[in-house]
């Protein structure tokens, strides 16, 4: 096979020694069947310890991470998780512990599970918890069920529909659906809200129940929430809050005193945890009295000085993940509460919220701000001045990459033109905004200068521009060695 550009291997080259063999020695033979040996020897890399060394150095350089630099993302919180975490993850008494242990057996694990819980109950407002959601989308799935549910339980068998805004996540619609509803769009009015006519127009027996960010994607504040949940309710239907943005409520507003019956919240964004890549991720969803019976099994009570797993509860609509859920998150999310306590969580928001509002007030002057006013924690800006000369929003994200920064979230919400989001996060100073900042500016002055230089970016990754529609007809992500 022809030497491929990235292959480091040279014949002769060893980086490793085997240890002895603490067992008799046998012949291949005694020990596996002829038909199962190879006849030619494995085609495998020869290569010395510092080559792998600095290989693997070079690719995790390409790698693009939060020790790098500020990850803009909007609606996706991708903010420094600090390191004690995963030292208090990592304990063995965690680590070492079967799921399938007695309880009598796993005390300490049961009491972190019950105390996390305490603790959302706490921020939430709410009475009932479960842990088991793997993810912010099944814990919206769990939430629908339990819609269901209740609905069910109560004999209403005529509600069919789930509200949900046009600017909502996409999970939203989705959730709704593989639940078994019919999904139907609200509108939001000029200021990005819910339009509340379109809302009262749509709210009608057939609704089980709304499903609402708060603060929505456009990173705004529902100032109407009330009015929303009293339309809601008054036709008999249920409020679900999509907790995606929590970490600019924190210690600050809770959705129970919204009148939403539930929420879920996602450990690995609003409470740390790294979720880029795919995982590990966890989606508690936090409910009312009304919803509590409905809940996924097992609960896990405090009896005493001990705690217990039930699992008996005849209303549950059953397990929607295996054994307890996602744990090792629960234990890193714990420790991130545990060391800034109420205070520092509302700090927590409290700086989310100052460094959007920041960002937004130097870039809004070059780039157009549909919704121009305070913002939470998130905010929208729009590629339209620089597409009005050529250069669209995806041509400022590659170009962005030249200037060492990740690319916001472009193109959603869907219902802004050429949209950018773009989420600070609260663990970015002053300097690393202002880097930011200039950064974007730079972009826009060199759009109305030089727009060949953003029309060809990027020119200082290792892959450069790619024929994005040959890339979607030709996909291949992969490189395999035949054997």
């Amino acid at each position: 096979m022809e030497k491929l550009i990235f292959e480091k291997s040279v014949s002769g080259r060893k980086g490793y020694t085997l240890p002895r063999l603490d067992v008799e020695k046998k012949e291949l033979s005694e020990l596996i069947p002829e038909n199962f040996l190879r006849k030619t020897s494995l085609d495998l890399p020869e290569v010395s310890e510092i080559d792998v060394a600095r290989h693997f150095l070079k690719l995790s350089h390409l790698n693009y991470n939060i020790e790098i630099g500020l990850y803009p993302l909007g609606s996706c919180t991708m903010k420094y998780n600090p390191k004690i975490n995963e030292k208090t993850a990592f304990l063995p008494g965690f680590t070492e512990l079967h799921p399938c242990s007695d309880e009598n057996f796993a005390q300490g694990a049961l009491a972190l599970i019950y105390e996390i819980e305490e603790y959302l109950k706490e921020i939430t407002g709410f009475q009932g918890v479960t842990l088991q959601p793997a993810a912010g989308s099944q814990g919206e799935l769990t939430g629908i069920m339990l819609f269901k549910a209740y609905h069910k339980d109560k004999g209403d068998t005529k509600r069919k529909v789930i509200l949900i805004p046009d600017s909502a996540h996409g999970t939203n619609p989705a959730s709704a659906s593989i639940a078994g509803y019919q999904v139907v769009s609200i509108k939001s009015n000029t200021r990005g809200r819910i339009d509340l006519d379109d809302l009262a127009q749509k709210a009608d027996e057939t609704v089980a129940g709304l499903m609402l960010t708060n603060p929505n994607t456009l990173g705004l504040f529902e100032s109407d929430i009330i009015k929303i949940s009293e339309i809601i309710h008054n036709c008999g239907g249920l409020m679900y809050m999509d907790g995606a943005n929590l970490n600019a409520l924190l210690g600050i507003a809770r959705p129970s005193d919204m009148n939403f019956d539930c929420v879920h919240i996602n450990l690995h964004k609003t409470f740390s945890t790294p979720h880029g890549g795919g995982g590990p991720g966890a989606g508690p969803i936090c409910v009312n009295e009304k919803l509590i019976p409905y809940l996924p099994v097992p609960i896990v009570v405090k009896d005493g000085d001990k705690y217990r797993i039930v699992m008996d509860t005849p209303k549950t609509i059953g397990k929607v993940h295996s054994f307890f859920g996602n744990f090792g998150v629960f234990i890193r999310a714990l420790t991130y509460m545990k060391m800034l306590g109420p205070d520092g969580m509302r700090e927590v928001a409290e700086n989310a919220i100052i460094n959007a509002n920041y960002l937004f007030s130097r870039l809004k002057s070059k780039y157009y701000a549909p919704y121009d006013e305070y913002c939470m924690h998130e905010f929208i800006i729009s590629g339209d001045n620089q597409k009005k000369l050529g250069v669209t929003t995806k041509d400022i994200a590659k170009r962005l990459l030249d200037y060492g920064f990740h690319a916001p979230t472009i193109y959603f919400p869907l219902i802004v033109h050429e949209a950018m989001l773009v989420e600070p996060t609260e663990t970015e100073s002053l300097e690393n905004l202002d880097a930011f900042a200039d950064a974007m500016l730079a972009i826009a002055a060199e759009v109305e200068n030089n727009p060949e230089i953003v029309l060809s970016a990027p020119h200082n990754t290792p892959v450069k521009r790619v024929d994005d529609a040959l890339a979607v007809r030709k996909l291949n992500v992969s490189w395999f060695q035949k054997f």
